[in-house]
């Protein structure tokens, strides 16, 4: 799906989201999550435990409710590929440097600085993976 421009800027600009999954029971589950854009793609940090990796394992399908402090939101209808290859420690760093807004340098995990050595050790120790979202639909609203 082609996003707006005013519907591509607020996905780069914000990072708070709330991901919604259906599991198995058929009662929905939410869960915040940290959100950005990386070279045009929508992606979210997990790890291979979470209830959630699982179920979307078994059903791709996930909305996220990305909001902001004001009154501008937008529910964004995907189907998620998990990206959890040898790769998912750099993605992850990939990921935090946008949330972060930080192209270099340490980045923050457990509420301390860690230089991107040691960051990739954790994201290997908690084996995290990266959620990529491919949007279906999108709706809501962006206040000016």
């Amino acid at each position: 799906m082609i996003l707006t421009t005013e519907q591509a800027r607020f996905l780069e600009q914000t990072h708070s989201a709330a991901m919604i999954v259906v599991p198995p029971s058929g009662v929905a589950k939410a869960a915040r999550v940290g959100i950005a854009m990386v070279d045009g793609r929508l992606w979210s940090s997990g790890t291979q435990g979470r209830a959630r990796t699982g179920w979307l394992r078994r059903d791709p399908r996930c909305t996220l409710f990305v909001f902001e402090a004001g009154y501008s939101y937008l529910s964004v209808e995907t189907s998620v590929t998990i990206l959890d290859g040898p790769d998912a420690p750099e993605l992850n760093a990939r990921l935090f440097r946008e949330m972060q807004g930080r192209p270099a340098g340490p980045l923050m995990w457990g509420g301390r600085e860690l230089e991107e050595a040691a960051f990739l050790e954790a994201m290997r120790a908690e084996e995290r993976l990266v959620y990529e979202f491919e949007i279906r639909r999108v709706s809501g609203l962006i206040a000016d």
